[in-house]
């Protein structure tokens, strides 16, 4: 899962992986100036024990994001549960205030039209161990087979980001001057969802995944590119319902602007046209908004 997301693994690739051994430390840079510090920390019996006992007060302290992986495949059920407890019992000891994700994890496994069921029946579960402790739960059914993944992980690392607020406000201005139905900030590297915004579209006539489908798409296209040797820049789309354009907005984030859709497409001397909408305009939107996310970016 850390490796799809932060290492730009396929999920092919997953398979030659081990299982983590005791608590591997990955440090990981995040929108230029941030740090993630993930701990990672190994399943089995023999590591969870000492995670309880010598290793709490290291492994709890100064805790910012508990991530709990639940496996749907798990035999053990009551056990996963007690753990989780003995987790929250902790936390709330050492990192009071910490925000805490559950991933219903491999859910590929299970068939469509029960995995709405088995999800709300493991948060339920979940959220009714955790009241005693005070923490609401997030949750999230997840696949490495799919898209799932990068919603969660959007999340979750949104979470931690401290000017979320200057983000969206600024691509509120953004849509507006642009007249575009939407527009979305991906982080550069792990291609996640940073913010979104949706001035003209009724989000029920949408596909609720888009966002996290396009990183899934684009971080592979990515990955395509880095195999040719080629280096991913700029992409324009048109097509009969909209026009879309993903281009470099800072030297960490990434732009995608959708234009309404196309009533004509000519192309002279590499101008783009998308309904009454110059391409160019578009272009030169974003880079007359790069020094405003630039600074937003050295404030994080």
């Amino acid at each position: 899962m850390r490796s799809i997301i932060f290492s730009n693994y396929s999920a092919f690739d997953t398979r030659r992986l081990g299982a983590t051994i005791d608590v591997e430390h990955s440090h990981l840079r995040f929108l230029g100036h941030m740090t993630l510090n993930l701990w990672d920390c190994g399943g089995q019996e023999v590591f969870i024990d000492n995670y309880f006992s010598t290793q709490r007060d290291h492994i709890f302290r100064m805790v910012e994001v508990l991530i709990y992986v639940f496996d749907v495949e798990s035999k053990e059920v009551p056990k996963d549960i007690e753990t989780f407890v003995r987790c929250l019992r902790h936390l709330r000891e050492f990192s009071p205030d910490a925000k805490v994700f559950v991933l219903v994890h491999k859910m590929d496994l299970v068939q469509i039209e029960n995995r709405d069921d088995v999800f709300n029946s493991t948060m339920s579960r979940l959220n009714d161990h955790s009241k005693p402790y005070g923490y609401k739960l997030t949750g999230f059914a997840t696949s490495i087979w799919d898209e799932s993944l990068y919603k969660a992980w959007s999340n979750i690392v949104c979470s931690l980001i401290p000017n979320m607020s200057l983000f969206q406000k600024h691509l509120v201005n953004f849509a507006d001057i642009s007249e575009a139905q939407e527009v979305v900030l991906f982080e550069r590297t792990t291609f996640l969802v940073i913010s979104h915004v949706s001035p003209n579209n009724n989000d029920e006539e949408l596909d609720p995944k888009r966002f996290e489908k396009i990183s899934n798409i684009i971080k592979t296209y990515k990955q395509s590119c880095s195999k040719m040797r080629s280096q991913f820049q700029t992409v324009a789309l048109q097509g009969l319902s909209c026009c879309a354009y993903i281009d470099t907005l800072t030297a960490n984030t990434f732009i995608m602007v959708v234009m309404p859709p196309v009533s004509q497409y000519q192309t002279q001397n590499n101008r783009y046209l998308c309904g009454d909408i110059d391409g160019n305009a578009i272009i030169a939107n974003i880079k007359a908004s790069r020094d405003w996310f630039e600074k937003i970016e050295l404030e994080s």
